[in-house]
């Protein structure tokens, strides 16, 4: 029998599950305030719906052996738009729903073997809604959601923000044959690749420029008008973008904008966004999201509503940030342990059973002691042991 599970899954420890339902649970109230409903997304689709038109490699889902091409979800915003344009079809638009699961992923580790990535997830998708106060609303949402995890000032959390549209305006002075090899090098922040394009030298230089154009948004911005011009798309983030510039400085939120910037999935056609704390060690990322009309539009080709954007949680993540001592001890604060219900004789057992099952009509959270304890004090000591609030012992 194996002792250990599969390479790149774990087991979680009680303190960790219990961490993981109230974060979940902190979300939700969240989006339940701003008028989202749930939804239960299945663990398992076909790979046509996972893979979501290309924009999510084959080779990271974590494939079935059925007798169809099935697979375990990596992300829940796929399967979410396809029920959306599907069994929620009749529904008015905008739909505004949540939810939250494991998700799955396929990678190759350090000895080359394929290793399969679990991660809890929570999040919104806004659907039916193409007009760009659906993604003011996604960010402001964003933002409430941050401020009821109670993030420590000290990871110093930053929101980058990019769009697909503005990178292709960007791009659109570029020999089409060589478009596709500088907007690699400008994502994966590639100078040498773009070095070696066979462009005129002020082409080359605006890229350079390009590459290391992030920061505060009004001054990116300005730089940007200054290569494009005053046009619709600019106008149109610099508004969505003002619209958060207070409660992301009332949370403690840098606001950075990066023309480069994208998500690891390219499920995104247009604004996109991802807020990174400072860990430990290194940066984590703890939500990402943005807009995905185009693949809503393949779920439901044709409608005038095929417009997608949303955004979800590392649950897990934002749980390894929030244990510190202090989080762990606030936590347990908030959380009091059961009681300990012990008697003296085994013969009292049944009596601990309707004192226990008292305890649990007020309310109170209480476990059996299940061998007999010969004094109060072995009885709060075996309580502290396991982690109880306090014993409560019966003589008889």
């Amino acid at each position: 029998m194996a002792l250990q599970p599969a390479a790149g899954a774990r087991d979680l420890n009680p303190g960790q599950v219990d961490s993981n339902r109230r974060l979940c649970d902190l979300l939700a109230n969240v989006y339940r305030l701003w008028g989202y409903q749930e939804v239960a997304p299945p663990t398992i689709e076909r790979l046509d719906t996972l893979e979501a038109g290309g924009a999510i490699a084959e080779r990271e889902l974590v494939r079935l052996v059925a007798d169809e091409p099935l697979g375990l979800r990596p992300e829940l915003t796929a399967p979410i738009a396809r029920a959306a344009s599907t069994r929620m079809l009749g529904r008015p638009r905008p739909l505004r729903l949540w939810a939250s699961g494991t998700t799955f992923r396929s990678f190759t580790g350090d000895g080359g073997g394929q290793r399969i990535s679990e991660q809890l997830q929570s999040g919104v998708e806004l659907l039916g809604e193409p007009s760009p106060a659906a993604d003011a609303e996604l960010l402001h949402l964003l933002l409430a959601a941050v401020a009821s995890l109670g993030l420590p000032p000290r990871h110093q959390p930053t929101l980058l923000v990019g769009h697909h549209g503005l990178l292709s305006a960007l791009l659109s002075q570029v020999p089409e044959e060589q478009r596709s090899v500088a907007r690699h090098a400008l994502t994966d922040f590639d100078p040498l690749a773009l070095a070696a394009l066979s462009l005129p030298d002020s082409q080359r230089q605006r890229l350079m420029a390009l590459i290391g154009l992030r920061g505060e948004p009004v001054r990116v911005l300005y730089q940007l008008e200054q290569w494009l011009g005053p046009v619709p798309l600019l106008e149109s983030l610099a508004a969505t973008l003002a619209s958060i510039t207070a409660p992301a400085a009332a949370l403690g939120v840098r606001v950075q904008l990066d023309p480069t910037f994208q998500p690891h999935f390219d499920l995104y056609d247009g604004l996109v966004f991802k807020l990174v704390c400072h860990g430990a060690d290194a940066p984590v990322a703890i939500a990402s999201g943005g807009r995905y009309d185009a693949l809503v539009g393949r779920f439901c080709s044709g409608s005038s509503e095929a417009a997608g954007t949303g955004f979800g949680f590392d649950v897990e993540a934002i749980r390894d940030l929030l244990e510190s001592e202090g989080a762990r001890a606030a936590a347990e604060a908030q959380t009091p342990g059961p009681w300990l219900v012990a008697c003296a004789t085994a013969a009292g057992l049944g009596q601990a059973l309707i004192r226990m099952t008292d305890l649990h009509r007020e309310g109170e959270a209480a476990e059996l002691c299940t061998r007999p304890c010969a004094d109060q004090a072995a009885a709060d000591q075996l309580a502290e042991e396991r982690g109880c609030r306090g014993a409560v012992w019966l003589a008889a």
